[in-house]
């Protein structure tokens, strides 16, 4: 069975011992073959929404600047945002190497910068040296700056609803179980068989379990940044 919004649906519809839906009568379903579309999206929405940074759920993304504009609004997905990882993106047309931005926060960013968003003298204008993230979801750069430069930058999608009977989900297929045994606490609640229900929740926490020590329990490395020396007879 494929993996799409179509095999998600009929994965619970044989579960359950119903009639399989095909791509021709996908769109028009109704009763409980549109309940089980929901069904599929409200458990990949319940997934999404236990993590804020899933990893298949990243995206790297492209800001073209403007000459004398500061602020940008967010990605319309965006869940969180990576502030440590925008950079400058290397053109040698503008003579730019790739420099990573250091960030500001909003209050400093008021007290030190503020002026630059009200400043039309192009002579304060540079390259950007801080991101700032404010509070009205915006991003900030400062200096003003005075070139069409590229920041690239990471961040984390709330994820989608599926909607075409292709579409296909972010999540890995390998964790297609997943996704199913959610919808299936949907589908017996629609039935009213709530002692089912209760076992498939366990089933689904058991997966997201599953995903988060896979994908967000990690041990990271701590790096030793002391300068050793050497002196001639303490070698």
């Amino acid at each position: 069975m494929a993996y799409d919004f179509l095999g998600l649906v009929n994965d619970v519809n044989r579960r359950l011992n119903e009639v399989e839906l095909t791509s021709s009568n996908f769109s028009s379903a109704k009763g409980f073959y549109a309940f089980a579309k929901d069904a599929v999206n409200a458990s990949l929405r319940h997934i999404n929404q236990e993590e804020f940074e899933w990893p298949f759920n990243h995206v790297e993304n492209t800001e073209i600047l403007s000459a004398g504009t500061v602020r940008y609004g967010y990605p319309y997905d965006a869940k969180t945002v990576n502030m440590n990882s925008f950079r400058i993106k290397r053109d040698d047309t503008l003579g730019t190497d790739t420099v990573r931005l250091k960030v500001l926060n909003y209050e400093e960013y008021l007290d030190k910068y503020a002026d630059i968003e009200y400043n039309s003298n192009a002579g304060v204008r540079g390259v950007p040296k801080f991101v700032i993230r404010a509070p009205s979801k915006e991003l900030l750069f400062a200096p003003a700056p005075d070139k069409a430069y590229e920041v690239v930058y990471e961040y984390y999608t709330m994820g989608f609803d599926l909607n075409l009977h292709s579409d296909v989900p972010n999540l890995p297929e390998q964790y297609r179980y997943v996704i199913v045994d959610g919808a299936m606490y949907y589908a017996y609640q629609f039935r009213s068989d709530f002692q089912a229900s209760s076992v498939a929740m366990e089933k689904f926490q058991m997966g997201i379990k599953n995903l988060r020590s896979l994908h967000i329990n990690r041990t990271e490395y701590i790096r030793d940044t002391r300068v050793q020396h050497s002196f001639k007879g303490f070698e």
